[in-house]
């Protein structure tokens, strides 16, 4: 006799890509970060000043956190949070003079709280100190040195605007498009396409920002200042995947749902802000 026919097998519905995160509450903290961000800078400037302060402190306790858990490494937190405190609100009020003054007397006083302690471990300690009050302070003084000029809140709103337009970009470029890993030892989920994206839409939003929003500045200028910004954005972002490919974790924190940490949300941040900085110095002045 012939073989009974098989039934057909059901065949596997293809997987849809996903963002790996709650979108909607990813959504609603943004959207509640721009309220508090524009609220402060256009109200009373020095009010913006206290939210980086707070952004600041925050980023230093889960970077020193996350460092003590999975390394073992004991950078002071007191002294960083003090410090780098210290170091915005002196970079606001006495512009890179002050900055640079208060990162030095930072590091000073992370030699010595650490002296209270046992000495081992201490080079290990004291130099991921130094490390956390550069990455995160010092970098994050170039936003309040932004706000200095006559003009500052339309400065600091331009740069965040094309930070968080480049990784938008690099997000939907990527997810629509992305094939060609970027670095995939670092960061798997980073593409070529991704980076290109981030390009496209920056330079976009930079001739944009720099012709109507910034007095003085022209739409080329834009575009110079948003691949700048794409490309930061992008370092930025990888270097943290290293530190947190290095500590064996997925995000800094829990604190913002949908996107991780406050250092989750700084890593492309930090290190556009003295590109930022610099590029409207020399394309507008310092105000």
């Amino acid at each position: 006799m012939p073989d009974a026919p098989q039934p057909a097998q059901p065949q596997p519905q293809p997987q849809k890509k996903t963002a790996g995160r709650d979108l909607g509450a990813a959504i609603g903290v943004g959207l509640g970060l721009a309220a508090v961000i524009v609220a402060s800078l256009f109200v009373v400037k020095a009010a913006f000043v206290g939210v980086i302060v707070v952004a600041v402190v925050v980023g230093l306790w889960e970077l020193t956190k996350r460092l003590q858990e999975r390394k073992g490494i004991k950078a002071p937190l007191v002294p960083l949070a003090i410090g780098g405190a210290a170091m915005v609100v002196a970079g606001y009020v006495r512009g890179s003079e002050g900055a640079w003054v208060a990162m030095a007397l930072t590091a000073l006083a992370v030699l010595v709280w650490r002296m209270t302690e046992p000495p081992e471990g201490y080079l290990r300690d004291v130099t991921a100190g130094l490390f956390a009050a550069f990455y995160v302070p010092f970098l994050a003084t170039f936003v309040a040195m932004m706000l200095m000029a006559d003009d500052g809140a339309l400065r600091v709103l331009v740069f965040l605007i094309l930070t968080v337009v480049s990784d938008t970009g690099a997000y939907a470029v990527g997810w629509r498009f992305g094939r060609t890993k970027l670095a995939p030892r670092i960061s798997p989920g980073k593409t070529r396409e991704g980076l290109l994206g981030a390009v496209a839409f920056a330079m976009v939003a930079g001739a944009l920002c720099m012709q109507f929003m910034i007095d003085d500045g022209s739409w080329w200028q834009g575009l110079l200042l948003g691949l700048a910004v794409a490309v930061s954005a992008t370092l930025g972002d990888l270097g943290e995947s290293m530190i947190k490919r290095d500590l064996g974790i997925k995000d800094m924190g829990t604190l913002l749902p949908g996107h991780g940490g406050i250092m989750d949300r700084l890593d492309s941040l930090l290190p556009t802000a003295p590109v930022v900085w610099l590029l409207l110095v020399i394309f507008v002045g310092s105000g």
